[in-house]
């Protein structure tokens, strides 16, 4: 890649560019675990694993897969909070050249039919407290085998308790031929339609996004000593890569909370002292107004990567203030495995940017209307990129892979401008896209459940300024004439029909709506009539 402007940030030590990879991410634990097999890897609740018996454990859960015929390209998936188990599963899956489909815990049974049987999944890891919802929906799917976990006493009235299935492996493995360019990994993130899509990211995507952002990190995130927060849940492109597999690549140790709730969270950093914090915006603001925050020895914190949502400048202060944590902000998205700028700790950072490029990844801002010229320093356009991360495509989708991926560059979909130095603005979402609390909310998907209700007649979604969770959902209604429901009815509605964090917290009822002159809703002249 030629020189870039941002590249003039780099001290000399810093390649612009990382090596080709030629290894799988299998392999990647295999080299941390044959290095450093008795260092900490996983501290859950009193419990540690070190990276020898971790990959014990990989072995173990990989032969007892291929005995029930997993083979090289199948689909796996996994509906788990951040546990052991999940990481097992995980490198096992991919030890056997499966692929890992991610499935948030959270979604309802619809979302889980389509997203089973967009992928083919015929196996899933699933956590005790869902397996009822897997087993009602088995029917409608290709779903064989459920593995079930549970963190208390495992009950036998389960297909396969985690135990049991892991105790059946034996060290017998059939080797599996695994290439960089084969997929590992369908992330789901929604669509321009609202629908679900698999998005592809092979081998070599996910470890070069580690290695870019190892090198980036170089002279701040030292291998084998640094301790890391993991409570962004592994399901999230941000958390498998830059919680997980960062942390395994680097030899740290991951401290798994399977949720973020505060005081569990302080009581952790005050027990476990944490080095790195990777989290999203909402986890920062907890912790900022939590009055006794200092009383757990949260200066144990050197560095956070804010990511998934954007990050008010405000709290940033507050939050480093309060720790004397470094906040370094940064974009990405699944699509990119996911990270491709941040705040660099090397050099000057710019609150309410994003930061400058990782290492081998090459961006420009390009006007709106044709998304081929790129626009001067300042102005705003779309943000598109290219890179070793960016990923293979969406799974069984070629018309929306064309159209995100076009002469070997990602549109992101983003309203962005950039400095002359190289740091990236997010302006705005050329996608209606909401983020509350950094899970991606799609209006389109919101509104046809909404649709779904007797009384409504006319429903838009939009994303409203949340001090918390960045965003909130809005719902604004029209009901049909005659009909009376309220609020809270429909939001209960809704929580029967869709994760909780899709549903609108708050709901507006209106005689009409704006529209054009061809009856098409005017979503942003709504939105910025409620602001």
């Amino acid at each position: 890649m030629t020189t870039k402007s941002w590249h003039a940030h780099y001290p000399e030590s810093f390649e612009t560019d990382i090596p080709a990879i030629d290894f799988s991410i299998p392999d990647m634990l295999q080299q941390t675990a044959s290095k450093y097999p008795a260092h900490p890897c996983i501290s859950f609740y009193q419990k540690r694993m070190t990276y020898g018996e971790l990959q014990g454990a990989v072995t173990l859960f990989s032969s007892s897969l291929q005995q029930i015929g997993t083979k090289k390209g199948d689909r796996v998936a996994i509906m788990l909070p951040n546990c052991p188990q999940y990481v097992i599963s995980y490198y096992g899956i991919l030890t056997v050249g499966g692929i890992v489909t991610q499935v948030n815990p959270m979604s309802v049974e619809r979302e889980l039919i389509h997203l089973l049987n967009d992928s083919g999944a015929e196996t899933i890891v699933v956590l005790d407290r869902y397996y009822r919802i897997i087993k009602s929906i088995q029917k409608e799917t290709k779903v064989k085998t459920i593995i079930v976990v549970s963190f208390q006493s495992e009950t036998p009235d389960k297909d396969y308790t985690f135990d049991e299935f892991f105790k059946d492996g034996d060290e017998g493995l059939a080797p599996i031929s695994i290439q960089p360019e084969d997929v590992a990994v369908l992330q789901y993130t929604g669509g321009t339609t609202g629908v679900s899509k698999g998005v592809m990211l092979t081998h070599s995507n996910i470890l070069s996004n580690v290695i870019q952002s190892q090198n980036f990190f170089k002279d701040s995130i030292k291998t084998g000593e640094e301790r890391s927060l993991s409570v962004i849940p592994f399901f999230h492109v941000f958390g498998m890569n830059s919680c997980m597999n960062f942390s395994i690549y680097s030899a740290n140790e991951m401290i798994l909370l399977p949720r973020f709730e505060v005081s569990e969270v302080l009581e952790t950093i005050k027990k476990e002292k944490p080095t790195l914090f990777p989290g999203v915006p909402t986890m920062y603001v907890a912790i900022t107004n939590h009055p006794y925050a200092e009383e757990y020895g949260i200066d144990s914190i050197k560095l956070c990567n804010s990511g998934s949502a954007p990050m008010p400048v405000e709290l940033l202060n507050q939050f480093e203030k309060k720790t004397g944590a470094k906040i370094l902000e940064g974009y990405g998205l699944s699509e990119a495995s996911p990270t491709t700028h941040c705040n660099p700790a090397f050099a000057e950072r710019k609150p309410g940017t994003v930061g400058i490029g990782l290492p081998s990844t090459d961006y420009k801002v390009v006007d709106l209307a044709t998304g081929t010229k790129e626009v001067p320093p300042g102005d705003i356009g779309e943000l598109i990129i290219k890179g070793p991360q960016v990923m293979k495509g969406y799974w069984n989708l070629p018309e929306e892979t064309s159209n995100a991926l076009r002469d070997g560059w990602l549109y992101t979909g983003d309203i962005a401008r950039m400095d002359e130095e190289g740091y990236v603005s997010i302006v705005d979402r050329k996608k209606d896209m909401i983020i509350a609390s950094g899970y991606n909310v799609y209006p389109r998907e919101v509104e046809e459940v909404i649709y779904e209700h007797p009384c409504v007649q006319e429903a838009v979604v939009i994303g409203v300024p949340d001090s918390y969770r960045g965003e909130t959902v809005k719902a604004v209604i029209v009901l049909k004439s005659g009909e009376k429901v309220s609020q809270q009815e429909l939001i209960r509605f809704c929580h029967e029909n869709m994760s909780s964090f899709k549903v609108p917290r708050i709901i507006e009822f209106r005689n009409e709506l704006p529209k054009t002159s061809v009856g098409k809703i005017l979503r942003r002249a709504l939105r910025e009539s409620v602001i």
